[in-house]
């Protein structure tokens, strides 16, 4: 691990995480893969028992607020799901692209140990401002691939979140 990089787990904390494609390559970029992306993410919820609190699924990112799950850490979890993302999206690629895309994610991610509603309210506001601020859309609410449409209007998708951590 990097120096100065300290993960801190076991703490009923939630996690804002942040994982990046390779080099931020937009490897998300069309919605087909984001919402697979949201499919799997579901996968990995109920296998490995853990509450999803929020998302925004990025072309070349994704914001993540979870639990830690009953069994393992986040770590273990961003692992299958980084795995299992890729196996999957590397299949809708062409030969040529897989051949240009050696990694599909970047190796590290982002952990912020989130112990306040102050900061989920934090963390759920920015990841769901995300895709306005990047242009990608006027507003929150025509981004589909965030949990922004369930906490502002009730609505579930592919990968309904969770209201409370267990």
């Amino acid at each position: 691990m990097p120096d100065g990089l300290e993960r801190r787990y076991a703490q009923k904390h939630l996690h804002f995480i942040t994982c990046s494609c390779y080099e931020r390559r937009p490897l998300l970029n069309i919605g087909s893969r984001r919402d697979l992306f949201l499919q799997i993410l579901n996968e990995v919820r109920a296998s490995e028992h853990f509450w999803l609190i929020g998302y925004v699924v990025m072309p070349e990112h994704v914001h993540l607020l979870i639990s830690e799950p009953k069994i393992g850490t986040p770590s273990t979890v961003m692992q299958i799901l980084k795995q299992r993302v890729s196996r999957q999206v590397r299949k809708t690629l062409s030969a040529r692209q897989r051949d240009v895309t050696d990694s599909f994610w970047q190796s590290r991610f982002y952990d912020f140990n989130v112990w306040t509603q102050k900061k989920r309210i934090e963390k759920l506001h920015y990841m769901h401002m995300n895709p306005v601020k990047r242009g990608l859309v006027d507003n929150p609410k025509l981004w589909p691939w965030s949990s922004y449409s369930f906490y502002q209007y009730g609505e579930t998708n592919l990968c309904t979140p969770d209201r409370e951590p267990r």
